[in-house]
C-alpha cells in the first residue's frame, strides 16, 4: 500500500465497521486493538463515508454477528491517520496511532455509533443516509 499524505481530503469524519464484540469492548474498556486484520497489519482499517457500502458488500456480507458503524472524528486521530491507495486510485483511511506506533483506538474519538441492518442485500443505518 502506498501512503499518500497529499490525498487527505478535508473530511470531518471517517468510519469504522465494527463487530458487536468490538463495540462492546470499546464501551467497557474505553479502547480496542480491533480484529485480527488490524492487529496483523498494525493499523485500523477505516472508510470514508462513500466507501462504507462497498466495504460492507465486499467484506461483511457473511458476518453472522451484529455490525455497527462508528463515526470517528478525524481531528481526534491526529497524525496517526494516513490515507493509503489500495488500487492506485482509491485512497482508504488507516489509523496507525501516534508516530505510527500501533495503539488502541480510543472510545473518545467516536462521535456516533449505529447498528447496521441488512435489508434487501444492502446495509442501512441513518449515518448512511
Amino acid at each position: 500500500m502506498a501512503a499518500n499524505e497529499g490525498s487527505k481530503k478535508n473530511e470531518e469524519f471517517v468510519y469504522r465497521i465494527s463487530t458487536a464484540e468490538e463495540w462492546e469492548e470499546l464501551q467497557s474498556s474505553g479502547a480496542t486493538f480491533g480484529g485480527d486484520l488490524d492487529k496483523s497489519t498494525g493499523c485500523f482499517h477505516l472508510s470514508k463515508l462513500d466507501q462504507v457500502q462497498s466495504t460492507l458488500q465486499n467484506f461483511f456480507m457473511n458476518v453472522k454477528e451484529d455490525l455497527y458503524l462508528l463515526q470517528i472524528d478525524v481531528k481526534k486521530l491526529g497524525n496517526g491517520l494516513i490515507y493509503e491507495a489500495l488500487d492506485g486510485t482509491d485512497f482508504f483511511p488507516h489509523f496507525y496511532g501516534p508516530s505510527r506506533s500501533f495503539s488502541p483506538l480510543p472510545l473518545d474519538v467516536i462521535t456516533k455509533a449505529e447498528k447496521l441492518t441488512l435489508l434487501d442485500g444492502k446495509f442501512i443505518c441513518s449515518l448512511l443516509g
